[in-house]
């Protein structure tokens, strides 16, 4: 992940980063003050007042549109870990049951804080899939994905590496929005942690190719996932072709290369991804 590229932009769009970040935490500290002053349909408000007061501008792309956007994402892959936790069709190791227990913890937390911060602004789940109902199967893509774990664990590896690419993406229209950028980048790392952990899952399962990053274009083994990873064999970074650096023990090769990067997704592509699931 190109994180250090992200924090670079935000020192170029504002040479005074440093000295704003500690006033502007301290007044989000003391964000639970809104509590006694304003209602919490106006929190973004207050939070888009907060941006224009640090940065003298108002942003470019809606944080609320941004936020929301995460937020269905969220929804979407909360009710998949709860689904797959509850469903009786499902065995899955001691391991790896702690481990989805942990990401499913994750994931509600995501969901409660975006919502807490979006307050009546945020969208609410009935409005995706049917009354907030998901089709994880997306459209008989997956039948087995709630009675077959090999099957389960490949729709979440889709679903993380995804929600990385996502995040990454949306990271940019964030650029001089210090809180949620600040907020969209620990749920991106977090995300990230995600997909490493299913991948592994999955490698201990049998996908011996699997790597806990993402190697080339759709390295999952399953042909019905390819456009979520178009684009990740891009070879090129900042105008430089990676496979002709040199490295250690002659030029990087192209795993290498691949691996380095995750490559963004824009929101028109995220949604069309996830669109056979129910998100709108």
């Amino acid at each position: 992940m190109n994180l250090f590229g992200i924090i670079e932009e935000i020192g170029k769009a504002d040479p005074e980063f440093q000295d704003r970040i500690s006033p502007r935490r301290d007044a989000i500290k003391n964000i639970t003050g809104f509590g006694s002053k304003v209602a919490v349909a106006a929190i973004p408000f207050a939070f888009s007042t907060l941006f224009k007061k640090a940065y003298g501008q108002a942003a470019t792309v809606s944080v609320t549109d941004v936020l929301n956007y995460a937020l269905k994402l969220e929804y979407l892959e909360a009710a998949f870990y709860n689904a797959g936790i509850a469903a009786t069709g499902l065995t899955f190791s001691s391991t790896e049951r702690a481990y989805l227990t942990t990401i499913q913890g994750h994931e509600n937390a995501h969901v409660a804080f975006l919502k807490s911060v979006l307050g009546s602004a945020a969208v609410a789940q009935s409005t995706q899939g049917t009354n907030g109902t998901y089709d994880f199967t997306a459209g008989g893509t997956f039948p087995t994905v709630l009675t077959n774990v090999d099957t389960f664990f490949a729709v979440a590896q889709a679903f993380e590496d995804t929600g990385v690419r996502a995040y990454k993406g949306a990271a940019p229209s964030l650029l001089g929005q210090q809180v949620p950028l600040t907020a969209a980048l620990n749920i991106h790392s977090v995300e990230a942690r995600h997909a490493s952990a299913v991948r592994q899952i999955r490698r201990a399962r049998g996908a011996a190719t699997t790597k806990p990053w993402i190697t080339g274009a759709n390295d999952t083994g399953i042909a019905a996932v390819n456009a979520n990873y178009a684009g990740e064999d891009n070879l090129n970074q900042g105008g430089v072709t990676i496979t002709s650096l040199s490295g250690v023990s002659g030029n990087i090769s192209t795993n290498a290369a691949t691996e380095c990067f995750d490559e963004p997704l824009t929101m028109a592509q995220v949604v069309a991804l996830v669109g056979p699931f129910g998100v709108k």
